[in-house]
């Protein structure tokens, strides 16, 4: 009896995405190079090379949460109201001078300090003011609207850890303690070119054959949105002494190059065999669509990544492969891409054993509830897909249909 084909057995072996991180981080780890010291207004995008530990508290002091009144709360009355005698005011930056005796209330705003011998504060809301006699309503709680000295940061407390892409929340946090320049990994240098005797720079005549390079430009704006220092070294013709020469140039001054097309098994694929004669190279075969064949390896010293020819594989293994090699070059945290769930809009169907990226649209109806549809092809080469989705719909290994209504994970293109 003739052995029937099990669709699964065509991804065996290959790697899945949650395989992916630990092997680029064993294959690449961090750069060793001297850290950058830039201002705190420059440091957005950069990843932290050492950790900001805290030298202050904050709040500094016990203050007020809204305004109000600051009294002792062993001066309240359990089961009915309190009348106080108003003493002293304090406010944000003036604190009050005059000690919280019993049977006192201090006038107190947001922020301000609370005085001595205070301990809890009562919203002006609540309270009846009659002159300098102040009703304060029974069964206070002890310490209401009281903000502790450190209880957001204490002293010591490593506030951003080192391997931090900082983001603009926090440039807030470092300017709350202090700090007006950050330690940073330096920016990593990248190299990138295209191949393919078919490509065109735009602003060329462009023959009946021939198309526009549109994987370079996308190439730059990812690397950018990386903070990377990028060289491009245009597009190399499929002539393998050429792209070769090329290479060995892209090895001086940079820590990563980045190739796309001529990488697969055709005779027309010179870019492995130019990066063989340089370097080594292994094919990483991943179980996705679109983009199975990833090429990693190294020219000289200098990590080299090949990427596919269509520009929607460039894309996804762009996000699953170069960007957690650059980020574990630069030592970062190297977070998965955020994705959420979304109710999917369509039918679909896989095979089990491989993750599918499917290029997405989010639409609203009119209750105001959004859901993901499909785009209408899956061809990698339809450049116009990436242009009307929002994002990329992942189906993981073990999906084989979704159903419409079904919830499916959505994660939006960066930027």
């Amino acid at each position: 009896m003739a052995a029937t084909f099990d669709p699964c057995d065509a991804f065996a072996g290959l790697l899945t995405v949650d395989a992916l991180l630990p092997k680029v981080a064993h294959r690449f780890p961090a750069l060793r190079r001297p850290a950058d010291s830039v201002r705190l207004d420059a440091a957005v995008g950069r990843v932290l090379a050492e950790p900001v530990v805290a030298g202050l508290n904050m709040p500094p002091q016990d203050n007020s949460a809204m305004d109000g009144y600051a009294v002792r709360w062993a001066d309240l009355s359990a089961g009915e109201p309190t009348v106080l005698t108003r003493v002293g005011r304090s406010a944000a930056g003036r604190p009050s001078e005059r000690i919280c005796a019993p049977g006192e209330a201090v006038r107190i705003f947001t922020g301000a300090a609370l005085p001595v011998g205070a301990d809890t504060v009562v919203m002006q809301e609540v309270c009846l003011v009659d002159g300098e006699r102040i009703t304060v309503p029974a069964d206070i709680e002890r310490g209401a609207n009281r903000r502790r000295a450190g209880e957001d940061i204490a002293v010591g407390q490593i506030c951003l850890p080192a391997g931090r892409r900082l983001r603009t929340v926090d440039i807030g946090v470092a300017a709350a303690l202090g700090c007006d320049h950050l330690m940073v990994r330096p920016r990593l240098r990248v190299a990138i070119l295209s191949n393919g005797d078919e490509l065109r720079e735009i602003g060329q005549p462009l023959a009946p054959t021939c198309i526009f390079d549109s994987n370079r430009p996308m190439l730059r704006a990812l690397l950018r949105s990386l903070d990377c220092d990028i060289t491009d070294l245009g597009i190399q013709p499929d002539r393998v002494e050429v792209i070769r020469d090329a290479l060995t140039t892209a090895m001086a001054g940079h820590d990563l190059v980045i190739a796309t097309g001529g990488m697969s098994v055709g005779e027309e694929d010179h870019v492995k065999t130019a990066v063989s004669a340089l370097g080594s190279l292994d094919f990483w075969r991943l179980a996705i669509k679109p983009g199975k064949p990833v090429a990693v390896g190294q020219i000289g010293a200098v990590p080299f990544i090949g990427l596919p020819g269509n520009p929607v594989a460039v894309l996804v293994t762009f996000l699953l492969v170069a960007r957690p090699l650059i980020l574990s070059l630069l030592g970062a945290e190297i977070p998965p891409l955020a994705g959420y769930p979304v109710v999917a809009g369509f039918d679909h169907s896989k095979p089990v054993g491989r993750r599918d990226f499917l290029r997405g649209r989010l639409v609203r109806d009119p209750a105001g509830t959004f859901s993901v549809i499909k785009f209408r092809s899956e061809g990698s080469h339809m450049l116009s897909s990436l242009a009307e989705s929002d994002g990329l719909i992942d189906l993981a290994e073990a999906t084989s249909t979704v159903e419409r209504g079904q919830i499916v994970r959505f994660i939006p293109f960066p930027g």
